[in-house]
């Protein structure tokens, strides 16, 4: 069987969503929604941590195809996985907060705050911070934004994350990416004070995530999000085998990390592992976060197992009114006949990494307040 050759590359449908790429890099795979009972509530453990791409993807079509066609011969014609509905976890997740946030507020006249810079005029980042800014809104968080022009220097924006880091009603402070490119994002994201980095990309909060016996104050956005649909849909992690697709700082390493520290036996497939499709078929979980186009076939799926698909990729499609639709890195059609839970795209992963931003938001406003 052919090896394939990935790149780590993801997509979190959210505040670090790459540009769209208008490429179809696999056969196209038709959604086909099935409707399913809502998850049982949760209360979300916002107090504790939750144990929870990025060159550009090469074209894997030539081992999908091979995939694909080993797929078709050994699936039924009708979906049979339950769909892992993203929007309304995120949903039941934002009316939990609400909840926390006027318990806080009442007890203590504190409400949480989360401040976002901008830098440059870029549609999608200008769409991404509105959609935060309106999150915010929605369960009583104050938001602060800065916005800076494409020309600004480092030094400005290292300012402002300054100003933020002292400002005792700012509890969360995210930086836009991608930051220009005359910038270092290294040294203006270490440059937020650890204990705002709602984003969890501090090195010291992923250090932490990755030592046994510690906690991270944060867990990035995106992985804690995968996590908490596995969570709240009753998935046992521990003592089972996951396969994480992606090796990214963003999720795939930190998703690999949280499942380990749920006590799950953990693969990593990356850009040199071979015959990725043999270690993906003996998963019980499988995260997929390498931003491929159905480069997961439903012959690389272990039956029942339960797939999060955080990629999120434009294909052609002339049926659509704007030429193109947006598919996952797993091909839904093939794997819904196999797997026993999954994610759909978009409507999974998406929707959860803005509720985990607000999460991390409330969770260092209780902490910084000593309130519980």
């Amino acid at each position: 069987m052919a090896s394939s050759i990935l790149s780590d590359c993801s997509s979190s449908a959210t505040s670090r969503l790459l540009p769209l790429r208008r490429a179809l890099l696999a056969p196209p795979c038709r959604f086909r929604p099935a409707t399913v009972a809502a998850p049982p509530r949760r209360p979300l453990a916002i107090a504790a941590p939750q144990l929870p791409l990025l060159p550009r993807a090469r074209d894997m079509a030539s081992a999908s195809a091979a995939a694909a066609a080993a797929a078709a011969s050994s699936t039924d014609s009708d979906a049979c996985a339950k769909i892992i509905d993203g929007k309304l976890v995120a949903k039941q997740i934002r009316e939990e907060i609400a909840v926390e946030i006027a318990k806080m507020k009442d007890a203590i006249g504190v409400v949480p705050g989360l401040a976002v810079i901008l830098v440059g005029s870029r549609k999608d980042s200008q769409t991404y911070v509105r959609n935060k800014k309106k999150a915010c809104e929605a369960v009583g968080i104050k938001s602060y934004e800065v916005n800076l022009p494409e020309d600004s220097s480092e030094d400005e924006v290292l300012k402002h994350i300054a100003t933020f880091n002292s400002d005792p009603s700012v509890h969360g402070i995210l930086v836009q990416l991608p930051l220009p490119h005359h910038m270092n994002d290294e040294n203006i994201l270490n440059a937020v004070s650890i204990e705002k980095d709602v984003d969890g990309f501090h090195p010291l909060n992923i250090g932490r995530l990755a030592m046994q016996g510690r906690d991270p104050f944060f867990v990035p956005c995106t992985p804690k999000g995968c996590m908490e649909l596995l969570h709240r849909y009753g998935v046992e992690i521990k003592g089972k085998r996951a396969v994480v697709i992606g090796r990214s700082n963003i999720v795939g390493m930190p998703a690999a990390l949280l499942l380990q520290k749920a006590n799950a036996t953990v693969s990593i497939v990356h850009s040199n592992t071979k015959k990725p499709e043999e270690i993906t078929r003996q998963a019980d979980i499988v995260i997929a976060a390498v931003g491929v186009a159905n480069l997961v076939r439903g012959s690389w799926i272990k039956p029942g197992a339960a797939i999060i698909d955080v990629g999120i990729n434009p294909v052609d499609d002339p049926e659509s009114p704007r030429g193109y639709r947006l598919v996952g890195d797993v091909c839904y059609e093939e794997a819904s006949k196999i797997a026993g839970l999954i994610t759909p795209v978009p409507g999974g992963v998406g929707p959860m990494t803005i509720a985990m931003l607000l999460s991390n938001t409330l969770e260092s406003a209780k902490r910084i307040h000593k309130f519980k």
